[in-house]
Parts: structure tokens; sequence; C-alpha cells
């Protein structure tokens, strides 16, 4: 039986509070198991004799039900799998999907390297945080192994992110490892071909391999548990990613082995690796792409753990990064920024001061706004526990006391600061003016309801 809330892990520690991993009770220490955020080893009395059996058990209650597995070294190693329910409400999503984008040895010099450097330094800022690509997937499109193994030569020589070496022929991926292995690459992939070659090259280099049997769930399930029995239990299954005719078996497939995983099937209980690449076979250009970033949303929803995608255009990778990170947000826990007065631009004494709510959409809405249209002001985050302006008002997590609380504890005096003496509260905030006046003595204006609007609520409202 697994373990899913604090109160099941409290059941197994020492239960004496003593402060050692930190946390000032054993109960605070248990949240932390849960959530993943500490680990058992971290409790010192956990790891003595005394306490040994209970150690080793909760290890095996917290581990999750689908094995995790490491890909690549270093700060830009990525963690894969790890899940332990099939809806994020009931626990959250802890790894997201990886996405791997392909180059392979047929190209140039120069179109490989640019290539791989617009996948290593591609970026997008979205709530407070920057979206990137994660993997580089070699293909090995010439038949030759020297000229995949320079390939991968080149690319480990232009970035650090993870590798994945794509080939069915056994002696391309060993041209490769022989120049990547200490990188831990993902080799792509064993079938019921070349299983024998593929696993004495995992075993040889101890590097994680997708085993692949498209549309075959037995098979899969066979190869799993053949690599298994041989001491190869960094897999990672492809079920195989049909794009049109086959999208529906793909899917099908996709929540099986999911659901056999979470439900206790070991056998089976591994990162799952969609394509969605494979719609270039049938068609090209925005067409390919669109489809391709449909069935990446697709399988990142259910349940992709790892992604071979083709097309690096923004028009494609937007739409994947974003419902990505929406997926993988905690649905227990709101986004939020840290509680202050911050600058926006360069503000003076005659600057207006603005509040706002400290949900990350909202702060970071209403700073985009302010600062696309160079307006020089200071603006006031209040600690709402993740809540938006109108909600936070109706609860009561916004209101006058928390405005206050907030100015005082960023040590910001309006007085002082500014010759007015004033700040806006958000237009959907209105009813709060006069409670606000009276706690701190300030003169308080109303915004418009959308940040919006604020540059031209300045021209009429603001003198400066």
């Amino acid at each position: 039986m697994k373990i899913n809330s604090p109160l099941q892990a409290y059941e197994y520690l020492p239960k004496t509070n003593c402060g050692d991993c930190g946390e000032p009770t054993c109960m605070a220490f248990a949240s932390h198991l849960i959530d993943r955020s500490m680990k058992a080893e971290e409790c010192p009395p956990l790891l003595g004799e005394e306490y040994n059996d209970n150690y080793n058990t909760l290890a095996d209650l917290l581990a999750p039900e689908i094995r995790e597995v490491v890909i690549g070294t270093g700060d830009h190693a990525i963690t894969i799998g790890g899940d332990d329910v099939l809806y994020r409400h009931k626990l959250t999503f802890f790894n997201k999907t990886a996405f791997a984008y392909d180059v392979w040895d047929t190209m140039s010099e120069e179109e490989l390297v640019k290539r791989v450097n617009d996948i290593q330094n591609y970026k997008k800022f979205y709530i407070g945080e920057f979206l990137t690509l994660d993997a580089v997937a070699i293909r090995c499109t010439s038949g030759d192994a020297d000229q995949f193994a320079q390939t991968t030569a080149k690319v480990m020589e232009t970035t650090e992110l993870p590798l994945l070496l794509c080939s069915l022929d056994p002696e391309v991926l060993g041209a490769g490892l022989a120049v990547a292995a200490d990188r831990k690459p993902l080799i792509y992939a064993a079938t019921t071909e070349n299983w024998r070659d593929v696993a004495e090259l995992a075993l040889t280099h101890n590097v994680p391999v997708a085993l692949s049997a498209p549309n075959d769930p037995d098979a899969l399930k066979s190869l799993a548990l053949t690599f298994a029995s041989a001491g190869i239990t960094d897999l990672v299954l492809d079920p195989g990613t049909f794009p049109t005719d086959g999208l529906r078996d793909s899917f099908e497939n996709f929540l099986k082995i999911r659901r056999a995983g979470i439900d206790g099937q070991t056998d089976i209980a591994y990162p799952l690796m969609a394509v969605p690449m494979t719609v270039w076979e049938r068609s090209d250009g925005i067409s390919a792409a669109y489809w391709e970033s449909v069935l990446a949303s697709i399988f990142t929803v259910r349940y992709g753990d790892i992604m071979i995608m083709h097309s690096i255009e923004p028009y494609s990778l937007l739409p994947e990064l974003h419902i990505r990170d929406t997926v993988y947000t905690d649905p227990r826990k709101p986004v939020m920024v840290d509680a202050g007065v911050f600058e926006v631009g360069s503000p003076d004494r005659k600057s207006p001061v603005f509040i706002t709510a400290n949900f990350a959409l909202t702060y970071y809405t209403v700073e985009s706004d302010l600062a696309s249209n160079d307006i020089d002001c200071y603006l006031g985050v209040v600690d709402t526990d993740g809540i938006g302006v109108e909600a936070a008002v109706a609860g009561g997590q916004l209101n006058a006391a928390k405005i206050k609380d907030m100015f005082d504890s960023a040590g910001f005096d309006v007085q002082e600061k500014t010759d007015h003496g004033a700040v806006i509260l958000p237009g959907l905030a209105a009813r709060l003016q006069g409670d606000v006046e009276d706690e701190t003595g300030l003169t308080v204006m109303i915004g418009p309801p959308d940040s919006g609007q604020i540059p031209r609520w300045m021209e009429s409202k603001w003198e400066s």
C-alpha cells in the first residue's frame, strides 16, 4: 500500500521532533516527504539501528509507482517518470515531460551546430520562469556508424543538454556510445529483432534504453521483462505513436500501460515515450508542425514522459511548452510570487504606487503592462495566498490590514517615498477604498479593473 498523506508517513518517523532534519516537527518533515521536497535519509535518527526497519519500509512505501529514469549528467540531467497517480488532482505530476528535438547525421556541420544552438538557447518567459527545451535526439539517417559517431561528437561539443541516440542498428548505437557513454544518453531503440545486441550495449555502458514495440503492448511487456531479468531497469517504453488512422490505438495503449503501472504491475511500470514527429512521414511544412503540436499536447496530458519532435518553430513550441507547464503545475498550490514593493522602470517621488495580488499570473500581467508602456512606478504586491484580486477581495485575502502589513514589512513608507502620498487600488478592489484610507492614512485612488487600461487611466487621472 502506497503512502499518500503526511499522517501515514509520520507513523514511520521517530516522533521526537528533534529538528535534526531542519524542520521543527516530524509532521512537518512528513509533509515534505509526500511532496518530495525532502527524502527519508534526511532524518538522521531514522538512519540509526533502532529505526532501520522503519527506514526501509518507509523508503519502499514512498517510492513512486512509475520508475524514475535519469537521462544525462550534471546540472542538465533530466528525470522522467516517477508518477503515483493517474489524475494530478489526486496528488500531482512531478517530473515534467521531457521534450527532445531532433538533429540528423546527414546535416552539414554548419546546419547541425546552428540547429543544436537553436534548441539549447530557446527560452520563453512565462509566469515567472523560462520555459526551455530539454534534450537533443540524434538520428542516424546515413546508415553509417562512423558518420553517426562524428555527428554525436560534434553535438557534444556544442551542447551539454542530454542526448538521445536514435537508430535501430546496434552497430550505429555502439559507435555513438563509444563517444557519448559518459553523458549517459538514452539509446533508442531496442525491438523484438535487435534486443540482444542493444541489451548488451546497455549493460556494457550503463545507459538507459528505450524499448519499442509499435501497437503491441504484449511484446513491449515481454521486452521489459527480458531487460529487467538481465538487470537493466532504466527503461523507457515506446508503444508507438500513430498520427492519423492509428491515433486512437496509440492513445489507448498509453492509457492501458500507465494504468497497469499505477495499479502495481511493476513489470511495465516505466516511463512512456511518444514520438509526435511521426507526422512528418505523411506531411510537411506548417501542416505537419501543427499536427505534431496536437500530438504533443495529447500525450503530455496522457501520459508521455519524454517525446521526440522535429519542429522548432515558435508556432509549434509555444503551445507545447504552455500545455506542459499547465499540466505539471501542482494543482494543490496556487502559483504565486513574493509579496513586497517592487520598482518598475525608474520611479521617483512623483511616480504612482499601484497595488495588486501575488497570484503569479496577475502579477506578471500587471508588471508587463506597466513595463511595456514605460510607466515608471512602484508596484505593491500583497500576499493573497496566490489568489487573484477579485476572488481575494471576496474571500478576505486582500484587505486593508494586509495592504498596510505589506508596506510595513517592505519598509516602504509611501509618505516618505513620494510627494503625493497616494496608492492606487485595482478597480476590482474599489470597495476597499475607505478601509484602506482609514488603516493607512493614505490617499486611495481607484484604478481600472484591467491593467491593460492603465495607460489611458494615467492620461486622465494621474498628474505627474
